[in-house]
């Protein structure tokens, strides 16, 4: 082979290999396999928690587009709007030109995203519902985005703090809980709901632990039957919401006359972000502190 040939041959290779090394590809959590011929540049979010995740992931700079409530980090209000996650402007979405779409499975409308695969866009469908699914969530976002260095970095951190609670609170005397996530209709979390998870960590008992749906309605009724030691509520926004209040005119429930009726911060626990850990921590010493209420024996 002439020393030309040689050239161009070992051009090719590097050029070949090159390439190789830009594709990225993860499986979502619907087991479809996300490959793109490269990290993703211009990334739209279509869940708060979601923007949140990609930039804890180190992807933030790569949103292009996010659905309405997507406040956290800061610089998440400028980024551009595309409706609701349960309204999604398809036309903006399409107007920004993405390369990746990172979509929430029991938020967006399956309709909207199949129109959009059939627009040609490629999706990563989320949808955690354990603690720890939230650290694989951030590693797989990083290779998305080619931020793999800063999002397993946060991966391990979440890891590590998790562990620690897992630690202190797992092996705690359970606590019969009740999760209350809306006043009309009533309703709670189920097994697969995170939630559920995060009050197993803290050692506690979800009395509706064993509904498959994820937000099952129930009835007061069933809440008095089920006799929790603790009832706990986020509400829609930071203030302590007055649900909690109406308890109490069922002084036969042990969380009512112990005085066991508590508060989480909705942004804390019901966006599948690393700032869950917060919420975790935060409901772990509520829990304790049910313990602490128990009658000397």
């Amino acid at each position: 082979m002439r020393p030309l040939s040689r050239k161009l041959l070992a051009a090719w290779l590097l050029a070949a290999s090159s390439v190789a090394l830009a594709e990225v590809s993860v499986v979502d959590d619907t087991g479809a396999t996300v490959r793109l011929a490269q990290p993703a540049k211009r990334i739209v979010s279509l869940a708060p928690h979601l923007t949140e995740t990609l930039f804890a992931a180190g992807a933030g700079e790569r949103i292009v587009g996010s659905v309405d409530f997507s406040d956290y980090p800061a610089a998440a209000s400028r980024i551009a709007r595309v409706g609701g996650y349960s309204r999604i402007d398809l036309e903006r979405v399409t107007a920004l030109q993405p390369d990746l779409i990172i979509a929430w499975q029991s938020g967006n409308a399956a309709a909207n995203l199949d129109r959009l695969r059939a627009l040609g866009f490629r999706i990563y469908v989320s949808q955690p519902n354990r603690i720890d699914d939230v650290a694989t969530e951030i590693e797989r976002l990083g290779v998305l985005a080619g931020s793999a260095p800063v999002a397993n970095r946060a991966a391990e951190s979440f890891r590590q703090r998790l562990a620690g609670l897992q630690k202190r609170y797992g092996s705690r005397p359970p606590v019969r809980t009740f999760y209350q996530i809306w006043k009309q209709p009533l309703m709670t979390v189920g097994r697969r709901q995170i939630i559920s998870d995060i009050i197993h960590l803290c050692g506690g008992d979800n009395v509706f632990g064993q509904l498959e749906t994820m937000a099952p309605t129930v009835t007061v009724e069933a809440v008095i039957n089920a006799n929790p030691e603790a009832i706990v509520a986020s509400g829609m926004g930071e203030a302590r919401p007055e649900w909690l209040d109406d308890w109490q005119r069922w002084t036969s429930i042990t969380a009512v006359a112990r005085g066991n009726l508590f508060f989480v911060p909705p942004d804390l626990i019901q966006r599948h972000t690393p700032r869950l850990l917060d919420g975790a921590e935060l409901l772990c010493q509520h829990l304790e502190t049910a313990r602490n209420r128990r009658p000397m024996k």
